[in-house]
């Protein structure tokens, strides 16, 4: 049976946000979000929440793969008969990139490359299927699907490889 998990968001004025969830087995976790991106994952004492037992300190970077760690794998649950040769990858935009400052339209990615920019991520918020007039920023993570091949020319292309 499938389990909806529920966290609770508390806005940290001058900080960010901290998100709370608490397991199953009565474990509490929780992800505080600073507004500079960088990310702390700690857990606290169920008797008093208050407390916390232990912090890990996560660069945007490493919060990114441990994301991805932890989301399950929806490949993995297609049929075995089906093959798909689709990737997702995170391609950060850089103040060098060629398209930072500019717009989606601009790069034409999709018809140079046959991959799709689905989402574009910005400190604390998240763009799911930008539309062709929206303007790309240094630090943003674009979030591109595509073949193997696709993915890599999108990268080649926003980093201007």
């Amino acid at each position: 049976m499938d389990h909806a998990a529920h966290a609770r968001q508390t806005l940290l004025p001058g900080v960010g946000v901290r998100y709370d969830l608490v397991t199953e087995d009565n474990q509490h976790v929780s992800v505080v979000a600073h507004q500079d991106g960088r990310r702390f994952l700690a857990f606290h004492d169920p008797e008093d929440d208050d407390a916390c037992k232990d912090t890990v300190p996560l660069a945007p970077h490493e919060a990114a793969t441990l994301a991805k760690l932890l989301a399950p794998d929806p490949v993995v649950q297609l049929p075995g008969d089906i093959e798909i040769d689709l990737v997702t990858e995170h391609i950060p935009v850089t103040a060098r990139s060629p398209y930072s400052g500019r717009t989606l339209g601009a790069t034409q990615a999709r018809t140079r490359t046959g991959a799709s920019i689905v989402a574009v991520l910005r400190r604390t918020s998240a763009t799911p299927s930008p539309t062709p007039d929206f303007r790309f920023a240094a630090g943003d993570i674009l979030v591109v699907v595509g073949t193997r091949e696709g993915v890599e020319a999108v990268a080649d292309l926003i980093t201007g490889g």
